[in-house]
């Protein structure tokens, strides 16, 4: 069976990813998996010694050294126990009974990719654990995840807020038109206030495109709004999701078009940084 899966370690967001993954779990009625993974080169399972050849006295000080390196990386695993014990504890106060817990040593992305038949939605906080209270700095990871997995993406913000409206960044391309299938099919968004926003030149065509989707989350039981707007892309999704009071913004990831060309490199990061409210990647 398909599961939530939500992404701790020890960032700020990690109590807040625990309450959006439990949030996303009810209204999905899917199980939830907690999972976290310890950094290979942060904590190596076998100590690298290449180039030590030849240091003579000195090999003592390397094995006190892979020794050290060793419990270093025990404490960790002992401590990423503990988060996941204590994550545990938190979505069974908000209500999640089915919890199982998974933590793993290596890359982030790879040990999410072992697991993709498994992942219905991915939970992760937008800051990752290296970043300070001071910043805005978006998790290192993030975007090699979003390359990598093929399913949905929900990226939260280090305060949880339970999401009452939502808005589809819509440009009309084939990500785009999976995700209106997969809002119609999701029950998370049929009690929603669902705008669908294009940024560009209104035209017949583009109005049959968002009339059509507008079709299938009506007949699916979804309150949308339809609205094509001109201006710079993520000025003008910010600037609706301010004006509507939007809680929950979702959007396509990668492509050509103009709204899935920002989210390509250094836009990417800034689109990231100035959200304050969670999002959804599609793929």
């Amino acid at each position: 069976m398909s599961n939530v899966v939500a992404c701790i370690d020890g960032s700020r967001s990690t109590m807040a990813v625990c309450d959006y993954a439990a949030w996303a779990t009810l209204r999905l009625t899917a199980p939830l998996m907690l999972f976290h993974v310890l950094d290979q080169q942060r904590y190596p399972t076998e100590p690298d010694l290449a180039g030590s050849i030849g240091l003579g006295s000195r090999e003592h000080l390397l094995e006190e050294l892979a020794e050290l390196d060793q419990k270093r990386s025990r404490l960790a695993l002992d401590q990423g126990r503990h988060m996941l014990e204590a994550a545990q504890a938190r979505v069974r106060e908000d209500g999640v009974e089915a919890v199982q817990q998974r933590q793993r040593h290596g890359d982030l992305a790879e040990s999410l990719l072992d697991i993709e038949n498994k992942i219905r939605l991915l939970v992760m906080g937008l800051h990752g654990e290296s970043s300070s209270d001071r910043d805005d700095h978006i998790g290192s990871q993030l975007e090699t995840v979003i390359r990598t997995l093929h399913h949905p993406i929900l990226l939260v913000p280090d305060e949880f807020s339970p999401p009452r409206s939502a808005m589809l960044a819509f440009d009309g391309s084939e990500t785009v038109q999976r995700g209106v299938d997969l809002l119609s099919n999701s029950p998370i968004f049929r009690d929603f206030p669902l705008h669908l926003v294009m940024v560009g030149t209104e035209s017949e065509t583009a109005r049959a495109q968002l009339k059509a989707a507008e079709q299938k989350l009506t007949a699916a039981g979804c309150e949308v709004h339809l609205s094509i707007r001109a201006g710079d892309v993520e000025k003008t999704l910010h600037a609706y999701q301010e004006e509507h009071a939007i809680d929950l913004l979702v959007m396509g990831a990668y492509g050509h078009s103009r709204i899935r060309q920002f989210l390509v490199g250094s836009t990417t990061t800034n689109m990231l940084k100035t959200s304050r409210s969670p999002l959804i990647i599609l793929r």
